[in-house]
């Protein structure tokens, strides 16, 4: 199976410019021969807790239709991180595609304090079936919680999907704990992680994999845009850069 993370530098609250963008990387996966892109929290609207209630409605205005007939198109599952609205108030999700069939949703279930104010948390594990076993899909600060990854090997995970806004500071204990999960539960991790700032926040990118060894396998830059894509078959990894500046 082939395995894309996808690093982006969202424009904060500009729906059109960040659909391009998405859409552009989805196109390199593609290119590459993926079967899966998955993309950073928030990536559609960028990480904007104040801001995610009003653009909610917007960003599935411009993203979904176009998402889905890539999917289509491809042959390619797809994972796009944005806002949801559920009746309890806002969720901090991630919207799958898959070629031909229903779109699935995955929200974030162990949420950061400082989100608490803006945000609802999700209640169930999303898993996703693939070629070579099943993925797991887990969004930022969860990610960082053991008992996270846990949860989601016991249900047969192979594959752990880390879709984050990621500090600089933060970073370099993130990166010792997901090579210890691959390690503990021999699975693949993926970290997607965006680039550059969005309100207060700003994310360090590099994105990266490991092997269910542990081992970092490729990592993108600070400031890159494209995919890193892990190809569990050679078991190898590699970075594909794109200028998305035009």
């Amino acid at each position: 199976m082939r395995i894309c993370a996808a690093q982006l530098r969202p424009e904060p609250g500009d729906l059109a410019k960040n659909t391009e963008k998405h859409l552009a990387l989805i196109r390199l996966a593609a290119a590459q021969g993926a079967d899966l892109v998955y993309f950073p929290e928030l990536s559609l609207t960028g990480y904007q807790p104040r801001l995610s209630s009003i653009l909610v409605s917007e960003a599935e205005h411009w993203c979904l239709d176009a998402l889905q007939e890539l999917s289509d198109a491809h042959g390619l599952r797809i994972g796009v991180g944005m806002p949801l609205i559920v009746d309890a108030g806002v969720q901090i999700g991630m919207v799958w595609f898959s070629p031909h069939e229903p779109s699935r949703t995955y929200a974030k279930q162990w949420l950061h304090a400082s989100e608490l104010a803006y945000f609802t948390a999700g209640e169930r594990q999303l898993l996703l079936d693939g070629p070579g076993g099943t993925l797991a899909p887990a969004i930022c600060y969860e990610s960082l919680q053991a008992d996270h990854a846990n949860a989601a090997a016991a249900m047969g995970a192979r594959f752990y999907l880390a879709s984050v806004a990621e500090s600089a500071s933060n970073l370099p204990r993130a990166m010792q704990h997901y090579a210890s999960i691959a390690r503990r539960h021999g699975m693949h991790v993926l970290l997607a992680d965006a680039v550059g700032p969005s309100g207060d926040f700003i994310s360090t990118g590099r994105s990266a994999a490991w092997n269910s060894e542990g081992e970092l396998l490729a990592q993108m830059g600070t400031e890159s845009e494209g995919v890193l894509m892990l190809d569990t078959a050679q078991g190898i990894a590699s970075v594909h850069e794109v200028d998305l500046s035009g």
